[in-house]
């Protein structure tokens, strides 16, 4: 808290005043993150086509984490209370960021794209992709550029669909 204190000019004990430990802190910047990111895709013209569709999710949120590793990895991989949870503060509705993947899910199946499934477990199940290799390019264990992982990203997503086409 004091490093926190000190990189923003105020007191430690200011802080203390906003956020009662160094848990409420971090549970504040997922949040911020979290709106940021929704905002980011609310802003993004989405594709008609399903496919397009997921994969313009897909890289709004490779655009977050590359640029902000350290809060992509607050925001998603590290536990904290009142974090969302899957599968019931998805299917209520309560996150962001998945509800645009999970529309485009439901719109590719409506299209008669992809076969008829869960969308809200192929959200979970993408996020887990894109996270998982995110996760995995920013901790320096791919050894690609940042377009060849990109691709990479792509391909691997092509292989998803590949298996919930209809």
């Amino acid at each position: 808290m004091r490093r926190v204190a000190k990189a923003v000019g105020i007191t430690p004990m200011a802080v203390y005043r906003h956020f009662a430990d160094r848990d409420g802190l971090l549970n504040a910047l997922a949040d911020a993150g979290f709106g940021a990111l929704a905002a980011r895709l609310a802003s993004t013209r989405m594709p008609v086509e399903a496919e397009a569709r997921v994969m313009k999710v897909v890289d709004v949120f490779l655009d977050f984490a590359l640029e902000k590793p350290r809060l992509f990895e607050l925001m998603f991989l590290r536990r904290r209370e009142g974090a969302r949870r899957f599968p019931e503060d998805f299917r209520a509705g309560k996150s962001p960021t998945a509800n645009f993947a999970a529309a485009a899910f439901d719109a590719g199946m409506r299209d008669g794209v992809f076969r008829d499934d869960d969308a809200w477990e192929m959200t979970f199940e993408t996020g887990a992709l894109i996270q998982g290799l995110a996760m995995l390019y920013v901790g320096g264990r791919v050894g690609l550029s940042e377009k060849e992982f990109r691709a990479l990203c792509h391909r691997a997503f092509g292989r998803y669909f590949h298996g919930i086409r209809r």
